[in-house]
Order: structure tokens, then sequence, then C-alpha cells
């Protein structure tokens, strides 16, 4: 279960997603997490979805590797759904102890499941396909403006790289430290929640110290070749935009208006799924 988390990892391939310009990619994720709150209908995430897959098969990445990263998230997303679907008020079409199954909660499940599956989906696309640096590189450069309010652009940018680049390892270092724990007797899946929670106990503490270790070591590291922050520093690979970035561009912009178009004209054609349950 731990190792199927695949957000902040990179997957090696020759493809022209992995070419991209990381700012496209960036701007691009941001266009797709736009549409998905676009319109609340079937319309615009089946379009989402046909998107999604397309830049899947155009980077070379395996369907399986991605959809992978949805495993850690099941419990997340019942949790989430049946939250929707018995705290929603509307027309109740179905009434289990106190609690109400609405028509308005049945969509909003629908929905809210759909859209964190292809939120986290897209969300992974961009670090399965751009390295720690692009990443530090590309949002310096698209923060570059606010440098005008003295934002420290570049800290922030490495910052947050950092931090995707150390999701990976310290997925590793669970696993094995679980693995040890669990040959030591430790037992992580049995007994009550109390229970549970205090048999984390051996897993948390070493990996603690293991994080505060790695991150005094990268400090030290980073102090060592004189690190100063981004101030005068150049880059051994300046960004420059090339042809595929522009049309990239051009595909997001037509994405983005058939996402608006798609979801205002199926809203009026088309029913709500709550107005289909209750009958109407």
């Amino acid at each position: 279960m731990i190792r199927d988390i695949t957000l902040g990892q990179y997957y090696q391939a020759n493809s022209v997603i992995h070419k991209l310009d990381p700012r496209t990619k960036l701007i691009g994720t941001l266009v797709f997490v736009v549409s998905l709150f676009v319109k609340k209908n079937i319309a615009v995430y089946a379009l989402a979805a046909l998107f999604l897959a397309s830049v899947i098969k155009v980077s070379k990445v395996p369907y399986r590797f991605v959809v992978r990263g949805i495993k850690p998230i099941v419990m997340l997303l019942v949790i989430t759904g049946a939250f929707n679907l018995f705290l929603t008020p509307g027309d109740v079409l179905v009434t289990i102890w106190k609690l109400h199954i609405t028509a308005q909660g049945v969509e909003n499940a629908i929905y809210i499941v759909i859209r964190l599956l292809l939120l986290i989906l897209g969300s992974s696309m961009m670090t399965l396909t751009t390295t720690p640096n692009e990443l530090t590189d590309g949002l310096e450069k698209l923060l570059k403006p606010l440098r005008i309010f003295h934002v420290p652009v570049h800290e922030i940018s490495m910052m947050m790289a950092i931090a995707l680049r150390f999701i990976p390892i310290l997925i590793e270092e669970t696993d094995k430290i679980m693995k040890a724990q669990m040959a030591r007797g430790a037992d992580f899946e049995h007994g009550s929640l109390v229970q549970k929670a205090k048999n984390m106990i051996p897993l948390l503490v070493p990996l603690f110290v293991s994080a505060f270790r790695r991150a005094n070591d990268l400090a030290m590291a980073m102090e060592a070749r004189c690190y100063q922050g981004g101030e005068g520093r150049t880059k051994m690979k300046p960004l420059c935009y090339e042809k595929r970035d522009f049309v990239s561009y051009v595909v997001l912009a037509l994405y983005l208006c058939l996402a608006v178009a798609g979801g205002i004209l199926f809203a009026r054609i088309m029913p709500t799924w709550a107005s289909v349950l209750k009958g109407n």
C-alpha cells in the first residue's frame, strides 16, 4: 500500500509530455484543475477524463502505474462520498436509522468522488513527467513577477520542490521501517482503532528521526556548496519555450473552452441526477 503512492515520483520516458517546458505542465495542471470546477455535470467530467487519458497515452506512462496511485486514497474517497451521501439535505430517498439518503446527496457523492479521482490523477501526471529540478525552475519562472513585492520566489520554489522530492524517499523509508518492525512482531493491521494508533508509535518515531537526519544532511550539503539563496544565481539549463509548448497552450485553451461550453449546454438540455432520482 505504501509503495502504491505515486505523487512526487518521476517516471522516466521519452515522450512529448516529458520534453515540455515545466511552465507549460504547471499551467496545464492548473487549467485541468480549473476545468473540473467549471460546472458540476457529467459532460465536464467525461471530457476531463478523455483529456487526461489522452495525456497519459502521449506521456508513455503505463495506465496501471498511474491508476496504482488511487489505492492509498480509497478510504478517503469512501469517507468523502459517505459524508456527502448522508449529510446533504434535500429530497429523501432512503432512511437508514437516523440517516437520510437524499437525491441531492447521491448526486454530490458521485460528483465529488469523480472530481477527487481526476484531481489526484491529473496532479500526479505533473510529478510523473517532471523532475524536481525542472519543477523548481518552472515555479520560479512563473512566480518571478512576485519579486516586485519582495517575495522570496526562489526559496519558495526550492522548498516546494524539496517537499515533493522527499515524498517518495519517506515512502520508501516507511516501507523499510514497517517491514523491520513486522519482523520483530509488530502488528499494524489488527486490533481496535486505539490499538492500531498505539501500534503506529514504533513506526512513527524512527520515521521522524530518519526524516530529521535527512533534512540535516541536506542542509549541510547545501551549506558545503555555499548555497546562499536565489540572488545572482544562474541556470545550467535555462528554460526556453519551443514550438511544442505553444501547441500545448493552444490545446489547453481549446480544452478549457470546450469544458465551459459543454458544461453550460449539457446543464440546459439534461436534467440533474437529483431530478432523475426523484422521477421528475
